[in-house]
């Protein structure tokens, strides 16, 4: 693990843990979701993100919202739509009203 990185215990338990390691050399926050000792899938954050990624749970940690200029400025005509959907049934019972960004469509690769 690189010198400067943190361990973070999921609530489920079961042993599962979140690493967050920084790579300066690729200028990316490396996240990594483990099971044990496997590691089950990983997201390499450019470092640019950071800042947003930061009034995002600095809103959370506050209980309200991030201060302004931090997130996306959705009434800014310049800025990409967000596409709303239905309300969705989630995990445990919860169910509230989706919101996600329009990502672009990659085509899935073919095998022969």
């Amino acid at each position: 693990m690189p010198s400067l990185g943190d361990l973070f215990a999921d609530t489920r338990g079961e042993d599962r843990t979140m690493r967050v390691s920084y790579h300066p050399e690729r200028e990316a926050v490396v996240l990594s979701l483990w099971s044990g000792g496997v590691c089950r899938a990983s997201f390499r954050m450019p470092t640019g993100d950071l800042p947003r990624l930061l009034a995002l749970l600095g809103g959370v940690v506050a209980g309200g919202t991030p201060p302004a200029g931090t997130l996306p400025d959705r009434t800014d005509p310049r800025t990409p739509p967000v596409e709303r959907t239905a309300i969705v049934e989630q995990t445990r019972g919860t169910t509230g009203a989706a919101q996600r960004g329009v990502l672009p469509i990659a085509p899935a690769p073919r095998v022969a």
